[in-house]
């Protein structure tokens, strides 16, 4: 049964004296695929603008928004209404050759997966590695899915959780010698960790939903982290199964429902909600608001 989802991603960029703005590039929509539709978008922008849509290389929608003339205050407010079908993680097969680790991807795969396979973040002293290699057993049978279990786990167990505003993402040697980061360095983390032990990964950027948020109420175990911003996680490409979800700031793992995808890319740097310039007094910046409130509508 699919379940009904409104949101609204409000930012506000405060400043103390008028300024202009240069153009910039939002991501809000939602990605279609058989398991999420989306039914309706709005995108409203204060002050006027000029809004076009494009495709980016990872076929994520675009909006280029140019604001007009002078301003105190931009205002960005995308609203939009999905269709989303969980998809529980035991019902995703794995293809027999890829059920344990190291497997090889079929060389037609391998291909257009090239990007996501190789490291992006230097690791020389080697600690990235011996921190992934903690998952793989010495003397035993390595399944492939418990594998990645087990790092989407520890991660949210290991580490303290702080989110954090302003753009940029941690290294993972960053996240790592701290033993804190938010979201998107957690899935930045697990994703260069997957990639060295020989598994494609990209960074995803979306919503997540939140019961006690929506309704006040929740179920145990049903208590998330990152819900009221835009959220980060990644994807494995595991064969047989595509791409699987797995959110290590909550040890989510598949499409269960609570995650939203917007945006996908190899490298948090290309998944930005939102990004652009302003033109004028260097001091006139004031601050950012930001906001999501995600509601699941009543069937």
């Amino acid at each position: 049964m699919p379940t009904h989802y409104d949101i609204t991603h409000t930012t506000i960029y405060r400043y103390k004296t008028p300024v202009t703005f240069g153009l910039h590039r939002v991501m809000f929509r939602p990605r279609d695929s058989h398991d999420l539709r989306v039914l309706a978008t709005d995108l409203q922008v204060s002050p006027q603008s000029h809004v076009r849509m494009i495709q980016d290389p990872y076929s994520n929608s675009i909006a280029l928004v140019q604001p007009m003339g002078e301003a105190t205050e931009l205002r960005i407010v995308c609203s939009f209404s999905i269709e989303h079908v969980a998809a529980p993680l035991d019902t995703l097969s794995l293809d027999p050759a890829a059920e344990m680790m190291p497997f090889a991807y079929a060389v037609h795969e391998r291909l257009d997966l090239e990007h996501y396979l190789r490291p992006h973040y230097d690791d020389p002293d080697g600690t990235l590695i011996r921190w992934a290699h903690q998952f793989l057993y010495a003397d035993g049978i390595n399944s492939t899915r418990d594998v990645l279990s087990r790092m989407n786990a520890h991660i949210g167990q290991s580490l303290s959780y702080v989110p954090r505003d302003e753009e940029g993402t941690q290294t993972p040697l960053q996240t790592l010698a701290l033993g804190s980061g938010s979201c998107r360095d957690y899935a930045l983390l697990m994703m260069e960790a997957a990639r060295r032990l020989g598994v494609a990964a990209r960074f995803v950027s979306g919503y997540l939903y939140d019961a006690a948020l929506d309704t006040g109420e929740t179920e145990p175990g049903d208590s998330v982290t990152g819900a009221g911003s835009t959220h980060a996680w990644l994807h494995a490409y595991l064969p047989g199964a595509g791409w699987i979800a797995f959110d290590p700031t909550n040890n989510l793992m598949g499409s269960g429902g609570q995650l939203i995808r917007v945006g996908v890319a190899r490298d948090p740097s290309l998944a930005a909600p939102i990004s652009g310039s302003w033109y004028g007094d260097p001091e006139a910046y004031e601050g950012l608001d930001a906001s999501v409130v995600v509601r699941r509508v009543s069937n």
